[in-house]
């Protein structure tokens, strides 16, 4: 990839990597932050530890340790999942060992993508069963898919694929084209959620590299790239981690979750929901979280009015992930619009919270009226039997749920009762 395709985005990263800053009096204080020393400098703490404070050193809480075998399918717990009256759920597959990002082809494929095994799959619905087909493998945690016009784009931890007219050739996958290399080598935070724009643009989510440090140029972003002219640049910034993102289907703005920070206690700081309404604004990482909390170290150098404020507030540590706007016909009338997230569940909580779907209603004029659990009963005391990952609406108005800790898909139906 040259200088030239990569665009201006490459050197501006490597000023803000160096230290170097163009100051003028209307330059906002948080740009004036100076730089810190990369997360990953020699001696520094694991990603997931920076934060802690001398108090916390000791603490029993880390991250889950992941499942990479899945659970067989029958032994999937599903009778303890609870959903309003109505709505039904049940398997749609199974024994993937890790389901993450979901994307739906033209022809009704759905496309699975991985982040800590290296595969991508698509899975055929032959009406009584599922046929599932892997059309990649040995690849760097390729948890980003998005289908466009026969393209299924891949995002992996360091660069961005296009497989070109893939649902002719699921048996016999072409090679894949690189859209955008050269991406952060990071620790922490490097896998992608990636979505298709209404301008043709793929935007995905660059995360911090760790915990709380001061992010570089390109990361605690969500940037875009033109996949035909291989043209990137940062469209938000101060966004820690957002693993869902997706374009209101009225008004075409971004919405998109975002993960808040560990280590500032049980009750704080929340996860947030999100929306740009237009390009470049800021939404506060890692000054200030939830709105209205400064940062105990990055707090000094701004002030929470300065940055977008969330649209909500999800709760702390419940790692709210793939959200998608509910745009079928199955669901009652007034879920039109509406959000469904996915929350992962928590680690850095003693009470764990999270494990659910939420469904966030907006009003016609895109305004948030309220939140509500959508699908519970995934943690049984502080036992969980799941991790719900993504979500994605089905052309018969089901939606369909990922498990990255089973393996699996479980698909959402309703019929009225």
């Amino acid at each position: 990839m040259s200088f030239r395709q990569f665009g201006w985005c490459a050197l501006a990263a490597g000023i803000a990597t160096l230290g170097f800053q163009t100051v003028s009096s209307t330059t906002p204080t948080w740009a004036q932050t100076p730089m810190q020393p990369p997360a990953t400098a020699p001696g520094a703490p694991p990603p997931w530890k920076q934060g802690m404070t001398v108090e916390q050193k000791d603490s029993p809480l880390h991250p889950n340790l992941p499942n990479m075998l899945g659970t067989p399918a029958k032994d999937i717990p599903l009778i303890n999942a609870k959903l309003p009256p109505g709505f039904k759920i049940e398997l749609w597959v199974g024994d993937l060992k890790e389901a993450r990002s979901l994307t739906l082809g033209a022809k009704g494929t759905v496309f699975v993508g991985q982040r800590l095994h290296d595969g991508v799959f698509a899975i055929i619905d032959k009406g009584d069963h599922r046929e599932v087909k892997q059309i990649a493998k040995g690849r760097p945690a390729p948890n980003g898919v998005a289908f466009s016009n026969g393209t299924l784009f891949v995002a992996e931890r360091e660069r961005i694929v296009r497989y070109d007219n893939i649902e002719d050739h699921l048996d016999n996958p072409p090679e894949p084209k690189v859209v955008i290399d050269g991406l952060p080598q990071q620790g922490g935070h490097f896998w992608k959620f990636m979505v298709m724009g209404p301008d043709g643009w793929l935007y995905f989510n660059q995360g911090s590299p760790a915990n709380i440090t001061m992010p570089n140029y390109l990361q605690a972003t969500i940037l875009r790239v033109n996949p035909d002219q291989h043209i990137m640049e940062v469209y938000a910034r101060g966004v820690r981690n957002s693993v869902g993102m997706a374009f209101h289907p009225v008004t075409q703005q971004l919405w998109f979750t975002d993960n808040g920070r560990d280590w500032m206690g049980d009750d704080s700081p929340s996860d947030e929901l999100n929306h740009a309404t237009q390009k470049d604004q800021h939404f506060g990482f890692p000054f200030c979280h939830q709105g209205d909390t400064l940062d105990p170290e990055y707090g000094k150098y701004a002030t929470c009015a300065e940055f977008v404020k969330p649209d909500v507030k999800l709760g702390p540590h419940v790692a709210a992930l793939g959200m998608r706007f509910y745009t079928g016909g199955m669901f009652p009338a007034d879920w039109k619009n509406n959000i469904i997230i996915a929350e992962q569940g928590s680690w850095n909580r003693t009470k764990k919270s999270g494990y659910k779907l939420t469904r966030v209603v907006l009003n016609d004029a895109s305004e948030v009226v309220k939140s509500e659990p959508f699908l519970t009963g995934l943690l049984q005391g502080e036992d969980f039997w799941a991790r719900v990952i993504d979500v994605q609406v089905l052309p018969d108005g089901s939606l369909l749920v990922s498990d990255d800790w089973n393996g699996a898909i479980y698909r959402i139906s309703y019929q009225k009762t």
